[in-house]
């Protein structure tokens, strides 16, 4: 098969789109099926810590890279009483989870969350409920979390083993409020109004935290637009970010359009930004909104069971537990480079979980702890992807889809960091052919490939045991001709690449 024109990637370090915000490399803790138990925690397995956390998943955690958590939801969020999740465990009362129909003991909350937070050295995003609560259980959360002491909330957490405050500073007003699927779900109109109130209380506690508005849960909503537009006339003032989520899968075989999963993640956002700048002229403010992805990754929803809402489903239960393939891999990768793309927008982003649920890492009850496919891309890219975020210029073919139309057929981000002398290059083939990628970069000096790795897809299925994910660790190639000005470099049909560059005088 002969290689397809090359793609030409003009690399300026004066081409700055701005800082890499660290808490783009986000993930997401709900209490659905394993995320939680058997999942981040589980007394009595042979890695337990003194607090019942898994330490084998830690270690995974700190290994991906992850610099944010989000918690406790997500749908479960919408139903939660943030009180059941704190005091002595045995005391907690057990609760129906009105989002997954799952028994819900509440041995995990609040003060073990962030507990295991600090500990992990990763910081925490909680969401609080706008589905069946609002403002006062809302300002209370913040009181508990953040205030010193001497109020009665503050002096409870205090009591409850947690003398020096959370401080804890990102805060989702509610969760996909425009969903069917959501438990007190609200109109465009109605949870603008609410989130800006509540919001407004939250601040009232704590001036210094930072609120996410939802937007709406998708781009295929009804609602898309029209619910940005009217929630950010309420709450643009009160909001630092507005929130999007998004999922991708194959469909029906179509490997191209699946491949083009970052270019429709691309258009998103840019979508989403002309709505929030729009509000932003009309209400003559010099505030730019800021985005927080706060759940995306690979899911393939047509192949999940939907859940059974005539049981009650076991603390535990297996549920979402997607095994990723090579393919999923090289997505994952390409999303990630949509992200860097828009740093100077994207501040948060998370990936949806961390966990067992639609997850970078595995663990069965008592046993072992694995990385699946997708750990990989998101770990080489959160260690390679430093200091700012350069705008590439990229002349390349386009591709046809059937479900995007035409995207580019190769994509690429670029990060400098001068304090340390590195940069990286991002780059997806998204074609079935081989391409040779040429870099021009002739203003950093001292240019020098440090190294270079693929992901490369194949028509193989999914990657479920530990001993095969590792196929999709990143091998490093030969395919690479520097220069002083100009590197080249080839890249597989259907593959993630990243290349560590030192540069220097």
């Amino acid at each position: 098969m002969p290689n397809q024109a090359p793609v030409t990637i003009t690399l300026d370090p004066h081409l700055r789109l701005g800082t890499i915000d660290r808490r783009i490399f986000g993930s997401f803790v709900e209490h659905l099926g394993r995320a939680v138990y058997t999942g981040i925690y589980e007394p009595g397995h042979p890695t337990a810590d003194a607090y019942g956390f898994r330490r084998d998943v830690a270690e995974l955690a700190t290994e991906l890279g992850v610099t944010l958590l989000r918690y406790p939801g997500g749908n479960f969020v919408s139903s939660y009483r943030w009180e059941d999740g704190i005091g002595p465990v045995a005391e907690r009362p057990r609760r129906l989870d009105l989002a997954w129909r799952t028994l819900e003991s509440n041995r995990v909350g609040t003060d073990e969350f962030l507990s295991w937070c600090r500990r992990l050295g990763v910081e925490p995003m909680m969401a609080v409920n706008l589905g069946t609560r609002g403002i006062e259980a809302a300002a209370d959360l913040v009181e508990y979390c953040n205030i010193p002491g001497g109020t009665t909330l503050s002096d409870r957490r205090r009591s409850n083993g947690s003398p020096e405050p959370y401080g804890v500073r990102l805060w989702c007003l509610g969760n996909e409020m425009d969903g069917p699927w959501q438990v007190g779900r609200r109109d465009a109109d109605e949870y603008g109004r609410l989130a800006a109130r509540v919001g407004h209380a939250m601040r009232r506690v704590d001036p210094t935290i930072e609120l996410v508005a939802c937007g709406s849960s998708g781009r295929q909503m009804p609602t898309f637009g029209a619910w940005e537009r009217t929630v950010l006339e309420h709450t643009y003032e009160v909001a630092d970010y507005l929130s999007l989520h998004a999922y991708y899968e194959e469909h029906d075989g179509d490997r191209a359009s699946f491949l083009g999963s970052g270019a429709a993640m691309d258009r998103f956002i840019a979508d989403v930004i002309a709505t929030a700048d729009s509000v932003g002229a009309r209400l003559g403010s010099p505030k730019r909104m800021k985005l927080s992805f706060d759940e995306w990754n690979v899911w393939y929803m047509s192949e999940t069971t939907p859940v059974d809402t005539s049981a009650i489903l076991p603390e535990g239960s297996r549920l979402f537990e997607d095994r990723y393939r090579l393919l999923d891999a090289v997505v994952v990768g390409d999303l990630l480079i949509t992200l860097l793309n828009h740093a100077d927008r994207v501040r948060v982003a998370c990936l949806a979980q961390l966990v067992n649920v639609i997850a970078p890492i595995a663990t069965e009850p008592g046993g072992d702890a694995w990385r699946l496919a997708t750990f990989y891309p998101f770990a080489h890219t959160a260690r390679a992807a430093r200091g700012t975020a350069l705008r590439p210029v990229v002349e390349t073919p386009t591709l046809e889809t059937a479900r995007h139309g035409e995207v580019p057929a190769t994509s690429c981000a670029a990060t400098y960091d001068p304090d340390e002398g590195t940069a990286a290059v991002f780059l997806v083939n998204r074609t079935d052919r081989p391409v040779t990628a040429r870099l021009r970069h002739p203003d950093f000096p001292g240019w020098t490939v440090a190294g270079c790795a693929s992901i490369v897809a194949d028509h193989g299925g999914k990657l479920v045991t530990a001993e095969a994910a590792r196929a999709a660790e990143p091998v490093e190639h030969r395919n690479v001709r520097p220069g002083a000005a100009q590197t080249e470099v080839d890249l597989a049909p259907e593959s993630w690449t990243v290349l560590r560059i030192r540069v220097g005088e």
